[in-house]
């Protein structure tokens, strides 16, 4: 029974890893004709639904790990996936304002390379238990570069949205209501931007101590 359940979980978890591949390869191929054919202002609208899919599929890893699918610690995966969200429906897709900026482009560039890489990665292990070896060092080096540009695109972008978060007051509750509480959206973006101070150095470490790890045990074998 057993073995039947491990073929299971090797089946469904190469068909999600594959799946989200593809949508990752259809948001960088859509940025990248865009950007050459009609410029950064259009490169969103271009690659929106492919983004929404994508970024959208993996609040799925959150479920993989509390279930015990993936030995991948929620406490690394919950807060990466979170901010990727917030940016994704909490800000490109609620303020059309933003989604001209060339932050825009170095975000989905960067988020779908380090996607392409990641679930290539996965996907690999789960169907064919390996991973090729040029692939396992893609892995745990592209993130030296593709971190720091996503970050930054994502402050940035964040940043540019708070202006039109302020003047739309979108999401926000406000006092008289039966709740008898409020919510203002603009602080807790301001609040967003905060947490990628002790956060972003914290994953920054956390994925140079994988690296050192993962390309350690590889050259043992």
């Amino acid at each position: 029974m057993a073995g039947f359940f491990s073929l299971l979980r090797r089946i469904y978890l190469s068909l999600y890893n594959w799946t989200v591949l593809f949508g990752w390869c259809q948001v960088l191929y859509f940025v990248l004709k865009t950007l050459n054919e009609s410029g950064h202002e259009h490169v969103y609208e271009a690659a929106e639904k492919s983004l929404l899919f994508a970024q959208t599929a993996a609040v799925l890893e959150i479920l993989h790990g509390l279930v015990g699918l993936v030995r991948s610690p929620i406490t690394a995966t919950l807060p990466q996936i979170s901010s990727r969200l917030f940016l994704t429906w909490g800000i490109l897709w609620s303020f059309p304002e933003t989604r001209s900026h060339v932050l825009v482009t170095s975000l989905l560039i960067s988020w779908s390379i380090t996607e392409i890489i990641r679930y290539s990665f996965f996907g690999f292990k789960e169907t064919f238990g390996f991973t090729p070896s040029w692939l396992l060092w893609l892995r745990y080096s592209s993130f030296l570069v593709l971190y720091p540009t996503g970050i930054s695109s994502e402050v940035g972008l964040i940043y540019i949205a708070l202006p039109f978060i302020k003047a739309s007051e979108k999401y926000c509750i406000r006092m008289p209501n039966k709740w008898n509480s409020s919510f203002d959206y603009f602080y807790a973006a301001i609040a967003a931007m905060g947490i990628y101070i002790p956060g972003s150095p914290h994953m920054y470490t956390y994925m140079l101590a994988q690296r050192k790890k993962a390309l350690s045990k590889s050259k043992r074998e």
